[in-house]
């Protein structure tokens, strides 16, 4: 990798009262000092600020304050400067055309976190942390983004990963002496060893469906007949008239897709077309949508009216949308225009056809009327995917599919102890696994899978 020196916006490209911008690499001091010619950069101590005028040849740009960082103690581990300025993307785009003209080149995208991961600064998972620390859009995925960050899914892995090396270092000693047909490494305390990590990565594995609802929040589809309350419910969710709601069937042609936060995690609400037979072109295209967002939801929150009498369509359609994974929580709406012994008739209805097991709340929208219930529904959905064993939590696509590969590699390794194959294989499965586990911290990588995560980072991250 080069040890070029590297400048960048660090800060959003827009007018703000600040602007920051970042300068990285061996001659990182050299370069901003022929733009800062008052102080003598080479000869002051890290971590300090120091004031003046950022100068292109006689002309001053800018009014700045300089934060220098002398290697390693600094984020890439390279001298670093920061450059605060006046919040004008004019004056931005001044400083780093002289920077550039100084010797720096413009960073690419995610290339300081690079530099950070590649000289040892932080691990793989720590870069990726820091990427979802800047995209968290709640308290949840700001806590779990922060104890990744802290190291904490490869402090989980990482006792057990040195452990198996071991092993591997035992196996491949026995390679050495074949034919002496010696064992150094104790068979049953590596099957030990096997199930504490299986045991482990189990539990790693379990929580990626809590940390994928934290992360991307949580689909909820808003699924039920015309005129049902879809819309007025969306409305009373949000506390905003974000609908349009009419007492015209088949208002809601296309989906509208909200964000609401409950008790710090966020929940994708879908409100859709009302589900029945039409001729209506524009129409059919809103019901085969609303059909489709179900396929893709965690939460199906379905809407009978509690004023009609016949449910059969209800049921039916229920019954067609149904999935094991999916949460089903019927509400029966318009309560305010029943009496109470009509919508309970309704949830018997319903629980004599639906084998699934579901949630019933009575709501009326237009009244809030038991609105905060079905909050309080959705969010126990999030809480119950919460394990109390386990504080890391894992959110990262890349992650889980390493954690898969390695629970596979694993079993491998138990299903070679227990066959009593060859030693050469028996090393093979279990650099396998020792493989897939070095994948999460970055132990074990290649350019492309690099090129991949840090492509995704913002340009001066």
């Amino acid at each position: 990798m080069n040890n070029d020196t590297i400048c960048a916006l660090a800060t959003a490209n827009g007018v703000g009262a600040l602007g920051i911008i970042r300068v990285s690499g061996n001659d990182a001091l050299s370069v901003v000092q022929k733009s800062f010619p008052k102080k003598n950069l080479a000869k002051q101590k890290s971590h300090t600020i120091h004031y003046g005028y950022f100068m292109d040849g006689d002309e001053a740009i800018d009014e700045v304050m300089l934060s220098i960082f002398l290697a390693p103690k600094s984020f890439t581990t390279e001298n670093s400067v920061e450059i605060a300025f006046h919040g004008s993307p004019h004056i931005g785009k001044r400083i780093l055309e002289t920077l550039t003209k100084n010797g720096a080149r413009m960073a690419k995208a995610g290339e300081f976190t690079l530099r950070a991961f590649i000289n040892g600064r932080i691990d793989l998972s720590q870069a990726e942390a820091i990427a979802d620390v800047i995209a968290s859009e709640n308290e949840a995925s700001r806590k779990v983004a922060i104890n990744q960050l802290k190291g904490g899914i490869t402090n989980e892995i990482s006792f057990l990963r040195t452990d198996l090396l071991n092993f591997v270092s035992l196996v491949e000693l026995e390679l050495d002496f074949a034919e002496e047909d010696v064992e150094f490494a104790d068979r049953s305390a590596l099957n030990q060893l096997l199930d504490k990590i299986e045991l482990k990565l189990n539990s790693l594995i379990d929580s990626f469906q809590y940390g994928n609802a934290i992360k991307n929040g949580t689909a909820v589809a808003i699924i039920g007949k015309p005129n049902a309350g879809k819309s007025t419910l969306l409305n009373a969710l949000l506390k905003e008239e974000r609908a349009i709601v009419s007492s015209i069937a088949g208002t809601t042609r296309d989906t509208i897709e909200e964000i609401l936060h409950i008790k710090g995690h966020a929940f994708r609400l879908i409100d859709t077309a009302g589900l029945r037979e039409t001729e209506n072109e524009i129409e059919a295209i809103g019901v085969k949508k609303a059909k489709e967002k179900v396929e893709n939801a965690n939460i199906l929150v379905y809407l009978a009216d509690a004023a009609t009498e016949n449910f059969s369509d209800d049921i039916e359609m229920i019954k067609s949308l149904q999935r094991d994974d999916l949460k089903l929580i019927i509400c029966a709406t318009k309560i305010d225009e029943v009496s109470p012994t009509t919508y309970e008739k309704v949830e018997t209805i319903f629980r004599n056809e639906i084998s699934q097991e579901f949630d019933f709340i009575k709501i009326s929208a237009v009244e809030n009327q038991n609105i905060q219930d079905l909050k309080n529904e959705l969010s126990s959905y999030v809480e119950q995917l919460k394990s109390a064993e386990n504080n890391v939590v894992i959110t990262n696509q890349r992650h889980f599919e390493a954690l898969g590969k390695s629970l596979d590699a694993v079993n491998k390794v138990k299903e070679a102890i227990i066959f009593q194959i060859s030693t050469e294989l028996l090393a093979y499965e279990l650099r396998n696994a020792l493989e897939h586990l070095g994948e999460i911290s970055g132990e074990v990588t290649n350019d492309e899978v690099l090129g991949n995560i840090f492509s995704k980072f913002c340009i001066g991250k």
